[in-house]
């Protein structure tokens, strides 16, 4: 079973859709999918679906939707004699567990390569950095479960998934200014930045490329656009490490030239 969250939510066995297009059933695949291999408890699943306005009826109803799932399940298992829908949706004490078998979630696939990709990072492995953020960004599709409802339980996952993919995206594009890679940045953090006015990082990596490419006046204008955003929004001046960066830029600080990195990748700072 291959399950797809990062943008539009799909669960695909053998090539058939598993997805129900009832709301609710697809609330509770959400969740079971962000959590596959793992028990989800039933008052998870009732605060996924009915948040603090919980019916009577709850623990009937989520039994019904848990067989309506299963019926999907059973449709792409059709060929498999040695597998029912009860071995992949499982019931657990307190509640269930969605086993993928050999298949993949698309989430758990991100997450291992950040986690992969931060520790090269870390290690000063800087090309391999970039791979793996680059793959795991390449896993997204749009926003995650973006044709999904989303409550209170699928809300902070989802906040997470995106916190993570703004994070990768950042590492992997310090992994790109490490090997020297400023010119090709310019175009993708341009847009970046326009898209994130306030963002102080994206702003930073900016300077920075347009600095190493010899725009030293264009980054100063990045600087400026951002401390203009950042005045009328919310009337705070830029941060002090954002305002250290736009000294050393006046200044024309030689510690912010490329340092030269070596053939395998790794990067002297």
């Amino acid at each position: 079973m291959e399950i797809n969250v990062l943008g539009p939510l799909t669960a695909h066995e053998r090539g058939v859709s598993l997805v129900p297009s009832a709301t609710k059933p697809r609330q509770i695949l959400a969740v079971l999918a962000l959590q596959a291999g793992h028990v989800v408890t039933v008052p998870t699943l009732v605060e996924e679906v009915w948040g603090s306005e919980v019916p009577r009826s709850a623990a009937t109803t989520l039994q019904t939707y848990i067989l309506q799932l299963r019926r999907h399940i059973a449709a792409g298992l059709v060929g498999q004699p040695g597998r029912c829908p009860k071995d992949v949706l499982v019931t657990q004490h307190g509640g269930y567990l969605l086993d993928v078998g050999t298949g993949l979630v698309d989430a758990q696939e991100f997450d291992t390569l950040l986690r992969s990709g931060r520790s090269a990072f870390a290690d000063e492995d800087f090309g391999s950095a970039s791979d793996l953020l680059g793959r795991a960004l390449g896993l997204w599709r749009g926003p995650a479960l973006v044709d999904v409802r989303v409550g209170s339980v699928l809300e902070l996952e989802v906040l997470r998934l995106e916190e993570n993919r703004m994070a990768a995206l950042e590492r992997r594009i310090d992994a790109d200014l490490r090997l020297g890679r400023h010119r090709e940045l310019v175009p993708e953090l341009h847009v970046l930045t326009a898209r994130h006015p306030m963002h102080e990082n994206f702003c930073a990596q900016l300077m920075l490329a347009l600095h190493r490419s010899g725009g030293a006046w264009r980054a100063l204008e990045a600087y400026q656009r951002l401390r203009e955003t950042l005045v009328n929004e919310l009337g705070l001046e830029p941060s002090p490490n954002l305002r250290r960066l736009h000294r050393a830029v006046l200044s024309g600080d030689p510690e912010l030239e490329f340092p030269e990195a070596t053939v395998d990748g790794k990067g002297t700072g």
